[in-house]
């Protein structure tokens, strides 16, 4: 499939003067006011057209007798401006005849019939409709209706007529419902008539053959490659902006046969949102193919418990933390505290904030978590009632060969920042997990794995709420595939995978923070919210997919290699542990998982013994004492890994 970037898509259905500036700006005034004046001065001359035709037609197209044509012609000083001033109110100018549809038929109807009743009156008071007759009133009614709309619609089929390109670039759309309509309307309106619509493509039966504005539904999707090379088509542009992944995939696919480009509309919940048009057709990217279905929150219930709160994210300038702390920006918080170990990343981050969140109070602050003196400090400080801990070292293949920085950072990072929580009476604790700490084979897992249990058992122990949200990978997060092969392909290659069935959960950055704000005002303290991922995704094909997008064969363009599962790594990524009793929550999207109890007494000790072994810089004492608080954790120091094992993922009803 090839890149398409190069034909410059522009397409404009709006003609709004005010997003336009300069000698454009004085055009589009200049043609806007005469289209106005114009309109007005047609209608103008049809109000005494329709009048004097109505009386001719009730003496049968013959002379009208000189003392009827007299009292009419002397009426139409009070008709013209009743009719007219009716057709001001109703908005008949603001239209614009180019888009004259059925609607704008209504409102002159409307106007007409309101016009010819306040006429009737009118002369009924002042000369008893001595001189007009009865029959005249309904005619003219019928007649200015036509006089009105007929002019206005066969305008516009004359301008779409010469507008409807006969040259450009074939275009086949897919999808025959209304956001392919309207997209089949932007093509027709694009003023330099670089796109030739040949035909639409429908799964629907019902609409084969059929046409929508002269251009024919020719058949289904999976007619694609016959229809690409039979009608010379040169792009394919996806209409459906409720496409799921799996039907995102399967055009792509076919598409990929015939070697054209393919464009898409927004997705639905961006239309809905209002965050984009439905003319700004874009390229496909990755995020639809792994397409999930669209977060639905309870904005009102997130609003509530986080609105006029202190809020404090640790880890605030990494990828996870700085969308989080850009959605909380959007609620209102009270006050939004920001805690983040890299100067450079947090200085871009204020500067970002200080443009876009100008109105709301947010502080930030250079922190080491596991500085416990300072988290203690700003704890105090700050009082905030709400914590997100984002801070993690997450670099898998890194952190094993350091298992002391991830104990360090992970373990007692999180010990840190969750006992200064509970001694300033923080109410709610957000622990930000992976599903790398289920069944863990590598060290960032265990860590994450005993942050978890640390928090999880802690929560009996203190009035702080701590709860845990666990996801799989996050789209363009730091350290994750995507950037990583996005790279590659850039530098011709090779994309490097680890195993041809190796598979990962995916989703949005900012879809998972929405998630974790969900999550957050569920929770009662205690539990382990799981994020329902959708279906797994192999990394194969998705390397395949992303090249196919930068308009490259894979394989023959760009090599996939296969580099071997590297320490720690697992073929397949689990959401839950088998003794986590699963139960549903109220939010579709998010699942409880019930946590397990751990002695206290023994994990303090495993904790103090950590500590210990961190400031000796015991790695072999750290593995030890990791594989005992995780005892599903099996992997030495010497990277030695457990028998891969292909998990079953419960389901709960129907999520």
């Amino acid at each position: 499939m090839y890149a398409a970037s190069g034909l410059g898509l522009s397409l404009h259905q709006c003609h709004d003067v005010s997003d336009r500036e300069g000698p454009v700006a004085k055009g589009s005034l200049i043609r806007g006011v005469r289209g106005r004046y114009a309109a007005f001065t047609h209608d103008l001359v049809m109000v005494p057209v329709a009048w004097l035709g109505a009386l001719w037609l009730r003496f049968n197209l013959g002379d009208i007798p000189d003392v009827y044509l007299y009292h009419a012609l002397l009426d139409l000083g009070t008709i013209v401006p009743i009719q007219v001033a009716v057709f001001w109110c109703f908005g008949l100018y603001r239209g614009v005849w180019h888009f004259a549809s059925l609607p704008d038929l209504v409102r002159i109807a409307k106007a007409v019939l309101t016009g010819s009743v306040a006429v009737a009156l009118v002369l009924f008071m002042t000369t008893r409709l001595e001189w007009v007759p009865r029959s005249v009133i309904p005619v003219y009614l019928i007649l200015l209706i036509g006089l009105l709309g007929g002019p206005r619609l066969l305008y516009r089929w004359a301008k779409d007529s010469y507008l409807k390109p006969q040259a450009g670039h074939g275009v086949l759309i897919i999808g025959a419902g209304r956001a392919g309509e309207m997209l089949l309307r932007d093509l027709f309106h694009d003023p330099e008539h670089r796109y030739h619509p040949v035909g639409f493509l429908d799964d629907d039966p019902s609409k084969t053959g059929r046409e929508i504005h002269g251009v024919r539904v020719l058949g289904p999707c999976e007619a694609l490659p016959q229809v690409v090379e039979s009608r010379g088509i040169e792009m394919v542009m996806i209409a459906i902006p409720s496409a799921s992944g799996r039907d995102m995939k399967r055009i792509v696919a076919l598409a990929d046969t015939s070697g054209v480009p393919v464009w898409t509309l927004p997705g639905i919940h961006d239309l809905i949102s209002g965050r984009v048009g439905i003319q700004e057709l874009r390229e496909v990217s990755i995020d639809d193919l792994l397409g999930r279905q669209p977060v639905s929150l309870d904005w009102q219930a997130i609003s509530a418990g986080l609105a006029e709160r202190v809020v404090l994210v640790t880890g605030g300038a990494g990828s996870i933390g700085s969308e989080l702390c850009r959605q909380l920006a959007r609620i209102g918080p009270r006050a939004l505290v920001v805690l983040e170990r890299s100067e450079f990343s947090i200085y871009r981050l204020e500067l970002e904030f200080r443009a876009s969140f100008p109105q709301v109070p947010i502080s930030f602050h250079l922190c080491d978590i596991g500085d416990a003196a300072a988290v203690r400090h700003f704890m105090t400080r700050h009082r905030p009632q709400i914590v997100f801990h984002a801070a993690a070292y997450k670099h898998l293949p890194m952190l094993e060969g350091q298992v002391r920085e991830a104990v360090q950072n992970n373990i007692l990072g999180t010990q840190v920042v969750a006992e200064a929580a509970a001694a300033a009476g923080v109410g709610q604790f957000v622990l930000i997990s992976t599903d790398k700490a289920v069944n863990p084979q590598s060290i960032m897992g265990a860590s994450k794995r005993a942050a978890e249990v640390f928090c999880q058992n802690l929560d009996k122990r203190t009035r702080t709420r701590f709860i845990t949200v666990r996801f799989g990978n996050v789209l363009g997060s730091a350290g994750s595939v995507v950037p990583l092969f996005q790279e590659q392909i850039a530098m011709g290659g090779p994309v490097t995978v680890t195993h041809p069935e190796v598979s990962r959960y995916f989703m949005t950055i900012p879809e998972a923070c929405q998630l974790i704000l969900q999550a957050a005002v569920m929770g009662q303290g205690g539990e382990i919210f799981v994020l329902e991922m959708g279906e797994p995704v192999k990394i194969r094909e998705l390397a395949e997919q992303m090249i196919r997008l930068a308009g490259k064969v894979p394989d023959e363009d760009i090599e996939v290699a296969y580099t071997g599962l590297r320490p720690g790594e697992k073929l397949v990524e689990e959401l839950f542990h088998e003794k986590e009793t699963l139960a549903s929550t109220g939010h579709r999207q998010i699942l409880l998982a019930c946590h397990r109890h751990e002695d206290w007494s023994r994990l303090k000790g495993r904790l103090r013994e950590l500590a210990v072994a961190v400031a000796d810089y015991d790695e072999e004492a750290l593995h030890t004492l990791l594989r005992d608080l995780v005892p599903e954790y099996a992997c030495g120091p010497d990277g030695s890994q457990r028998a891969q094992v292909i998990p079953l993922i419960p389901r709960i009803g129907g999520t």
